[in-house]
């Protein structure tokens, strides 16, 4: 059977906790060293008409392509699934091409001209932590 480690929930919730301290620190320093306005937490605020259409046709595109992305990979054997078509590879497209519309509409239509600075920033660490934390075996916490 399987051995599965009895404090893995433990672990586990330290391991989110510190990503999303790290996350949530590495954007506050980076708006006040470069002076931009600080976002609402928890909320998705549109530049304009043309960054939420935009943002809703990257959603809806995403949903598609998981969707057909899974059935696709289920209805082949376990061994020969397409890595591209697998949730976690999607999701960090997802949130890629996301981000980057949101600092190009930022760079295009935003009061603030450093907001799409803090935005790729934020991108780039954000993908480099949860590379970190995916390829060291959760920091070789579990």
């Amino acid at each position: 059977m399987y051995d599965i480690d009895p404090m893995i929930w433990p672990k586990l919730l330290l391991l989110v906790a510190i990503v999303g301290a790290s996350m949530y620190f590495f954007e506050l320093g980076l708006r006040k060293w470069l002076k931009v306005e600080k976002k609402k937490f928890f909320s998705y605020n549109h530049i304009n008409d043309k960054h939420k259409k935009v943002d809703w046709t990257i959603r809806i595109g995403f949903l598609v392509a998981i969707l057909g992305g899974g059935t696709f990979n289920m209805t082949r054997d376990p061994m020969e699934w397409l890595w591209f078509l697998e949730p976690w590879f999607l999701l960090f497209v997802f949130i890629g091409v996301s981000e980057s519309a949101r600092a190009l509409m930022e760079w295009k239509y935003a009061e603030s001209r450093r907001a799409y600075m803090v935005t790729i920033l934020h991108l780039v660490f954000v993908l480099v932590l949860l590379l970190t934390v995916i390829n060291t075996d959760f920091f070789w916490m579990l």
